[in-house]
């Protein structure tokens, strides 16, 4: 993985689902993020197709992890690239979101991803690493890498999130 300690076990032992507005409308992003981590809240419905958890959380930063499967295999015979880059959507978007305050939302105009190395099956537990670069008021920036358990960068990516009230 990264220069990053190992990631505790998952906290979240809710179903995966989506956290009414009411619930959550006086947080600040990162305090509804901590909630998700802490299982006062549920993960995400895309975090139970694919597989994948929050384990870090801290402002201006989101880690997510995941292991690839032969369900995610594309025609070539290696995992599809979507898998990485909702990966890296994730991490990304959740560390921008980790900088808003409560009353705040935002949501993914552009990324880009660069491919380094191919997953497969055998690649095991994988890392993705989201850090803000700019929070801004209406745009916020930010930058995510992708590494396999050994610390092998998979793929890197940038964002920008257009920032909105609710």
């Amino acid at each position: 993985m990264s220069k990053h300690a190992p990631a505790p076990q998952a906290r979240n032992k809710l179903p995966h689902g989506v956290t009414p507005f009411a619930q959550v409308q006086h947080l600040s992003g990162l305090e509804f993020m901590q909630g998700i981590l802490e299982g006062r809240f549920p993960p995400p419905p895309i975090a139970a197709a694919l597989k994948f958890e929050l384990t870090q959380v801290e402002q201006g930063r989101a880690v997510f992890e995941g292991a690839p499967e032969f369900a995610y295999y594309n025609p070539i015979g290696s995992v599809h690239g979507g898998y990485a880059a909702t990966l890296l959507d994730s991490c990304m978007g959740c560390a921008v979101h980790t900088t808003l305050p409560a009353g705040q939302a935002y949501t993914t105009l552009e990324f880009k991803i660069n491919f380094v190395r191919a997953m497969t099956e055998q690649t095991g537990r994988v890392r993705a690493e989201g850090r803000v670069i700019h929070p801004g008021k209406r745009a916020a920036t930010a930058e995510g890498n992708l590494y396999d358990s050994r610390g092998k960068l998979l793929a890197h990516a940038t964002t920008t999130c257009l920032v909105f009230p609710l």
